[in-house]
C-alpha cells in the first residue's frame, strides 16, 4: 500500500481558487475522470481526506470517489456522512484504522496543504502527483505554505494530458 497525493494545481501555483474552490473544478474541460483521475483512481482502494474536503464532497454529483472506503481527519462526524465512512480526530490512530482495512491497493490522500503536511509529518506519504493546469488564477492557497520545505521529493514521471495539462509524479523522501 502506497499513499499517494493527488492535486490539481494552476500553473501559477495556486491549488484553490480565491474563492477556495479547487482549481480544476474552474477548468473547461472539467469532468468524471477528467486530468488523468481515472487512471489514477483504478490502483485505489481508499480515499484519505480532511473534515473541510469531505463536506462539500458530500454534495458532488457524482460522488468523487465511488467504490473506496473513505477515512476522513476530524473532530467530529458530518451529519450526513454515509455510515461506513470513518472519522477520527487523530491521525496516527486514523492511519491504523485505514491499514487495518487495506488488502493492498493504494490510497488517495486528498486534501489541502495542511492535511497532506500532517501525514507527511507522519513520514507516509509516498508519492506526490502535481497535476499542472493551464490557466492561472492569480490568488488562492499555495501547497507550499504549508508544506515543510526540507521535504525531499525525487522525480518519478511526467506526462502531458488532454486539454493541455500536465501530470508531474515525485516520490516523498522522509525529512
Amino acid at each position: 500500500m502506497q499513499i499517494i497525493s493527488r492535486m490539481c494545481m494552476t500553473a501559477d501555483g495556486y491549488v484553490t481558487t480565491p474563492d477556495g474552490i479547487p482549481p480544476q473544478v474552474v477548468d473547461p474541460v472539467h469532468g468524471p475522470g477528467s486530468h488523468g483521475i481515472s487512471d489514477f483512481i483504478v490502483g485505489c482502494e481508499a480515499v484519505l481526506m480532511g473534515r473541510t474536503t469531505f463536506e462539500p464532497a458530500l454534495a458532488a454529483d457524482p460522488w468523487p470517489w465511488p467504490d473506496l472506503e473513505v477515512f476522513v481527519l476530524g473532530s467530529h462526524r458530518t451529519p450526513g456522512a454515509p455510515d461506513d465512512v470513518v472519522f477520527d480526530d487523530d491521525p496516527v490512530r486514523l492511519l491504523e484504522k485505514l491499514r487495518a482495512a487495506n488488502k493492498g491497493r493504494d490510497v488517495h490522500l486528498v486534501g489541502g496543504p495542511r492535511t497532506i503536511e500532517t501525514f507527511r509529518a507522519l513520514g507516509v506519504v509516498d508519492k506526490l502527483e502535481l497535476v499542472v493546469l493551464p490557466f492561472m488564477v492569480g490568488a488562492g492557497m499555495r501547497l507550499s505554505e504549508s508544506l515543510d520545505p526540507r521535504t525531499g521529493l525525487s522525480f518519478e514521471s511526467s506526462r502531458p494530458l488532454p486539454g493541455g495539462s500536465v501530470e508531474i509524479v515525485y516520490s516523498v523522501a522522509a525529512v
